[in-house]
């Protein structure tokens, strides 16, 4: 044991959570939840969506009141009523959406909450730098926010959390969206972080990475705690088994989307319903080409920057290819050019988005009324009035199909989990009764056990004969669902293999190389 850790745990804790409740309209989001958190310790929080990890943590960081319990720092009470308050008390939380302003600068950002009577920007401009060189981020602080990717994003936050003097940093899901080489990065700041006596609560759904950078974890089940142990010691197949009460098997299950022992289904190949050739839009997508047919699952991996969300967007409508040279992409043998996704939700496309937060869904509207919008977007629907009884229906079938939970229908959606949100979202594009469906980073932020729900519904479509195409940046589930698998390299599909052929190695190879 280091020597950090054990002055960590000789000392008081520097956050506890003693009997924690949280309540929405008589049901319980956490439920006598016990939680400490250390000086200089990484605790990872665990659990399924609909667990109670967001609502534990934004009770931490002042974005929400608990109903009972005591919340204390440094073993005095004390009560956030916002997050600005929290945030002066010393606890940060860097969600996974990013808080941010886009339309401000990097530097106007950090010196939100922090703001003089006179603003120079010139002095703005010198600290952020300071402050971003301090900890070892190469990030420009005149940059707009909304130029910027989502991993120099999080580094923004973070810097911004540290200028507050925050000592109890909130993570959650940090690393949804970064590649291998940002993640070890981001794994090497909260290390540094720790070693500064700081308390990191570290939210994932990646188990590994939990028992990797985890010194201890707390699994929380229906709001309920599990258990809190060491990170050291501790397995996937246990944590899995303590989130979803299952056994060894269940969780292999859980982690793969496919059962080992059941037979891989066999795709019926059909007719070729869309074909890509050489499409081109600027210095993103180079010379694309690849083809999609009935009945089949496609699969296409490549690392960030590879062009494989910009390739289904240009294809939906949501992106415009190069108007000369630009390729051409046919649908059952005729050529289209979507200028708006509109046509393509008329020609039986759907593009299921892999950020749900900015075009995903309608945050202020409810699970079901998100879900009907997308059937009577869909071309088959000829409805002029709004029906609630046959809105309530479409919702249960899809509630049911995806096993959507939430505390209450009532909800708007921006108040349920993550995961949740996920599962609306695609079934808002299901109901359309597309033909051809895009699914791009599918199980994004979603629970273990919702995974092979999601990937049977996707094996489901191409059974019932539809193309399908899924855009993942997660080895095993694009080897778990796919028919044949394209690789995406510096703008071009630079390898198709079959089920047969593929592997991890070679796949990567083929990314990497």
């Amino acid at each position: 044991m280091s020597d950090i850790q054990s002055k960590a745990e000789a000392q008081a804790p520097l956050l506890r959570i003693v009997r924690g409740s949280k309540v929405y309209g008589g049901l319980h989001a956490i439920d006598g939840v016990d939680f400490e958190l250390r000086a200089g310790e990484i605790h990872a929080l665990l659990g399924e969506n609909g667990a109670g990890k967001s609502t534990l943590c934004k009770a931490i960081a002042g974005a929400i009141t608990l109903t009972s319990g005591d919340y204390l720092i440094d073993g005095q009470k004390v009560t956030f009523t916002s997050p600005q308050e929290a945030l002066r008390g010393g606890v940060a939380m860097v969600y996974q959406e990013s808080s941010l302003v886009p339309s401000m600068t990097v530097a106007q950002n950090l010196e939100l909450g922090m703001e003089k009577f006179l603003t120079i920007y010139s002095k703005i401009n010198i600290a952020a730098t300071q402050s971003l060189q301090s900890m070892n981020f190469n990030v420009d602080p005149l940059t707009l926010v909304e130029n910027l990717g989502t991993a120099k994003r999080q580094m923004v936050e973070i810097v911004r959390a540290v200028r507050h003097s925050a000592r109890i940093f909130i993570f959650d899901e940090p690393t949804a969206s970064l590649t291998p080489e940002e993640t070890q990065h981001l794994f090497h700041l909260l290390r540094t972080l720790k070693e500064r006596g700081a308390g990191i609560i570290f939210i994932s759904h990646a188990l590994e990475e939990a028992i990797d950078i985890g010194d201890r974890v707390t699994v929380l089940r229906d709001g309920k705690l599990v258990s809190t142990a060491p990170a050291k010691g501790m397995t996937r197949d246990a944590l899995v088994r303590m989130m979803i009460g299952r056994d060894i098997s269940a969780s292999h299950y859980a982690t793969h989307g496919a059962d080992p022992d059941a037979p891989k289904p066999q795709a019926k190949r059909g007719d070729k319903v869309l074909s890509v050739e050489n499409v081109t839009m600027g210095s993103v997508v180079k010379n694309m080409s690849f083809s999609v047919f009935d009945g089949e699952v496609v699969g296409i991996f490549g690392l960030v920057g590879a062009g494989r969300s910009e390739i289904a967007q240009i294809i939906c409508g949501a992106r415009k290819r190069n108007f000369l040279r630009g390729g051409m992409i046919y649908l059952r043998g005729r050529p289209v050019r979507y200028r708006v996704p509109r046509q393509a939700v008329r020609d039986g496309i759907a593009y299921i988005t892999e950020d749900r937060k900015v075009d995903g869904f309608f945050e202020t509207m409810t699970v079901d009324q998100n879900i009907y919008l997308g059937y009577l977007s869909s071309p088959h629907v000829r409805r002029f009035f709004y029906s609630v009884r046959e809105m309530k229906r479409i919702a249960d079938q899809w509630i049911k199909v995806l096993s959507i939970s939430a505390l209450k229908r009532s909800l708007k959606i921006v108040e349920y989990s993550g995961g949740n949100q996920q599962k609306v979202v695609v079934a808002k594009s299901l109901a359309q009764e597309p033909t051809i469906v895009i699914f791009d980073e599918p199980t994004r932020g979603v629970d273990v056990s919702a995974i092979p729900q999601i990937h049977a519904a996707i094996r489901r479509l191409a059974a019932d004969g539809k193309a399908v195409v899924v855009i993942s940046s997660y080895l095993p589930e694009v080897l778990a669902i796919s028919d044949r698998v394209l690789v995406a390299r510096g703008g071009r599909i630079v390898e198709e293999m079959s089920r047969a052929d593929a592997t991890e190695d070679k796949i990567m190879y083929a990314a990497i190389h």
